[in-house]
């Protein structure tokens, strides 16, 4: 049975996606530093009518030594790893002078670092898998914040940015031992960590939340199981993420209109 390990699976576009996963026949490994989070959504694959399985467990994505505890825990139980998913992520929306350099540096860690520690740790067990089954593919969390800095959330958007370099040089990188890689750039998302915010930017006024956790669940099934490297579930920021690629100049003006109170 092919496996999965899910970072910030206790809630979001995780949960969704661990859920999503166990339907179609995957174990799930539910890992969130929020650990009880992460033992509800086990548990509720188990008492469904999944056809997958699930175990869980406490991760801090900053942390090797969590990673590594994490992922020998999920090993023991799946005995291989077919999709390793980086979604765990923080959000902090504000002024640039507004948002502390604590804060700064935490999105930094987690977003980046998190990202980072994630595939350097997992990269043995996914190219065995690979070596014995075909291929295994790394899918990251980045955001259409990527396709061009976005203001009043301008960290987080610069994390995701380094989200995006990571995932393309990898791709070309991790290809000769069969392992995909690959991101997801979805807008705003209707979860806790968007609803959570108390500073509204104006690009969330003028663009609105127009994704569940689900659809982007369902990307993420996508891009696990193809040969891309961007996955947008969105076709108008499909569209500027193209455009913006041939004429940077338009992504910048686009990004201002949005932008303007």
């Amino acid at each position: 049975m092919k496996a999965i390990f899910v970072t910030g699976a206790a809630s979001g576009i995780g949960r969704a996606t661990a859920l999503l996963f166990s339907r179609r026949g995957f174990k799930v490994g539910c890992y969130d530093i929020d650990v009880e989070g992460a033992r509800r959504v086990a548990e509720e694959i188990d008492a469904g009518a999944s056809k997958g399985t699930s175990c869980h467990g406490r991760i801090d994505v900053t942390n090797e030594e969590s990673w590594t505890s994490a992922l020998e825990d999920f090993e023991a139980h799946a005995h291989r790893l077919d999709v390793l998913f980086n979604c765990a992520g923080i959000l902090r929306t504000g002024h640039f002078e507004d948002v502390s350099p604590s804060e700064c540096r935490k999105q930094l860690d987690v977003n980046v670092m998190g990202v980072i520690l994630g595939i350097q740790k997992s990269l043995p067990l996914l190219e065995r898998t690979a070596a014995e089954h075909g291929v295994s593919a790394i899918v990251n969390m980045s955001s259409a914040s990527a396709t061009y800095g976005q203001p009043e959330l301008a960290v987080y958007s610069a994390t995701k940015f380094a989200v995006r370099a990571l995932t393309e040089a990898l791709d070309v990188e991790l290809a000769p031992r069969k392992i995909h890689v690959c991101d997801v750039m979805p807008g705003y998302v209707d979860t806790p960590m968007v609803q959570t915010q108390s500073h509204t930017p104006r690009s969330l006024d003028r663009l609105g939340v127009n994704l569940t956790a689900e659809r982007v669940a369902n990307t993420v099934w996508k891009a696990a199981h193809g040969r891309g490297v961007h996955y947008i579930p969105q076709a108008n920021v499909a569209l500027m993420n193209r455009v913006g690629g041939l004429l940077p100049e338009l992504g910048r003006v686009v990004t201002h209109r949005i932008a303007k109170r």
